[in-house]
């Protein structure tokens, strides 16, 4: 599945996957795409955790993609965590 998430400028990023894993006592969520937006990893990954705590139900993150709306989305994680593994060029 892709998912585009586009701005006011009218610049689109396109999120290729997105993997949940579970590691003992530690979940990781890798995100891969053509690039990414301020703090757009940040409300997917706030998001994520919204509907994994049962926040939110697992349909709801189709409704928040469909209305394009960063208000309905939930909220940024923090950054602590956050780690760039590594950068890809397009050839």
């Amino acid at each position: 599945m892709l998912f585009s998430c586009q701005t006011s400028e009218n610049t689109i990023r396109t999120i290729y996957k997105i993997d949940v894993l579970k590691e003992q006592d530690r979940i990781k969520i890798r995100i891969s795409g053509n690039g990414f937006l301020y703090n757009m990893v940040r409300i997917i990954v706030g998001t994520l955790i919204k509907v994994g705590l049962s926040v939110y139900p697992p349909e709801y993150v189709k409704e928040i993609l469909e209305k394009k709306d960063r208000m309905v989305a939930g909220p940024k994680a923090p950054a602590k965590g956050l780690t760039l593994i590594g950068i890809q060029y397009e050839k």
